[in-house]
C-alpha cells in the first residue's frame, strides 16, 4: 500500500497530522471523508504519482491525527481550521501553492481552503459534496430521512455511545472492498472511542459553526477563485437529492466543471482509475 510513499507524523502550529506523499511535480493534496482515513486513497495515489507529488493525511480528528479539544462552538472541528492545517501541512512539505482534493467531509475542508486561502489553491476538486449551506438550505423530508445522520450526529454523547456498541456493524465496511491493508487501517480508526468522537464533532461543527462561514461568504459575494472541477458518484444520492450538481455550485465558482462517475459513495476505492484520469486531466489541461 503507497509503494514508494513516506509516512510521517508531522507536528503544525494547531494539529498533529499522520500524512502519507510521494511523487514529484506539482502538489495535490487528497482529503478523506468519514469515518475514513487518508488510507482511502491507495489505489488513486499511485496512479498520480508520476506526474504529480502526492500527499494524503489523516484530517484532524480522524484516523491516527490529534483530536482537537472540545468547545461550545467546536471551532476546533471546523472546516476552517482544518483548512489552516492544509496550508500549514503544505508549506511544511514546501509548497506555498497546490491543488486540493476532497471526498465527503473532506470535500467542506477542502471548499473551506480554496475560499480562505485563494492564494494557495491552483486547483478545487469536489468529490460527493456540495456546500453544508447549500446541503441545510435545501433540506426537505427526503434530505433528512436520507441523511438523518447529520441531526443524529449533532446530538450530545449519544451517537458516540451508539456506534462504539458496535462500530463494525455501524459503518461497514470490508477488507475485499478497501483493500486488506486499508481496512485493517480504517478498522483501527473505528474501534477507538477517542477517534470516533473526533469525527462526530465534525458534524457537530458543521451544523454550528461552518455553514455560518459559507453564509459569510456569499454575504459578501466570495467565490472560489482557481478552477474547480466537481464529480459525483451516479450510484450513491447526490444527483437524485439536488438534480443539477453543477447548478448547485456555479454560484460559489468561478470557473466550473464536472460530472457523474460510475461508483457508489467510495469512488476512491470503487473505481479509482476513472477518478485519477478525471484528476489528471483536470490538472493538466487547466
Amino acid at each position: 500500500m503507497f509503494e514508494g510513499f513516506r509516512l510521517e507524523t508531522i507536528r503544525l502550529p494547531e494539529a498533529t497530522l499522520r500524512v502519507r506523499h510521494g511523487g514529484s511535480g506539482p502538489p495535490v493534496l487528497l482529503l478523506h471523508g468519514h469515518p475514513r482515513t487518508h488510507a482511502t486513497w491507495h489505489r488513486v495515489a499511485p496512479l498520480l504519482v508520476e506526474n504529480h507529488t502526492v500527499v494524503c493525511p489523516d484530517l484532524r480528528g480522524f484516523g491516527h491525527s490529534s483530536i482537537p479539544e472540545d468547545s461550545h462552538d467546536h471551532a476546533g472541528s471546523s472546516k476552517r481550521a482544518k483548512a489552516r492545517d492544509c496550508v500549514a501541512l503544505m508549506r511544511h512539505l514546501g509548497f506555498d501553492r497546490f491543488a486540493v482534493a476532497g471526498h465527503d467531509r473532506g470535500s467542506y475542508t477542502a471548499f473551506r481552503m480554496a475560499m480562505d486561502h485563494p492564494d494557495a489553491a491552483t486547483h478545487l476538486i469536489i468529490l460527493d459534496g456540495v456546500p453544508i449551506l447549500e446541503a441545510l438550505e435545501r433540506c426537505d423530508a427526503r434530505f433528512a430521512t436520507e441523511w438523518w445522520h447529520w441531526f443524529f450526529f449533532a446530538q450530545p454523547d449519544k451517537p458516540e455511545q451508539a456506534i462504539m456498541a458496535n462500530p463494525q456493524a455501524w459503518y461497514g465496511g470490508s477488507a475485499d472492498q478497501m483493500g486488506a491493508l486499508a481496512f485493517e487501517d480504517y478498522r483501527t480508526a473505528i474501534l477507538d472511542a477517542r477517534v470516533v468522537h473526533g469525527m462526530i464533532e465534525d458534524y457537530r461543527a458543521g451544523l454550528s459553526i461552518d455553514h455560518l462561514h459559507d453564509a459569510d461568504d456569499r454575504t459578501a459575494g466570495r467565490r472560489v477563485q482557481c478552477p474547480t472541477m466537481v464529480l459525483w458518484s451516479m450510484r450513491d444520492d447526490l444527483e437524485r437529492l439536488y438534480g443539477d450538481v453543477l447548478g448547485v455550485w456555479r454560484p460559489w465558482t468561478t470557473s466550473l466543471q464536472g460530472k457523474g462517475i460510475a461508483s457508489g459513495h467510495h469512488m476512491a476505492e470503487e473505481a479509482p482509475e476513472a477518478l485519477a484520469a478525471e484528476i489528471l486531466a483536470f490538472l493538466t489541461t487547466i
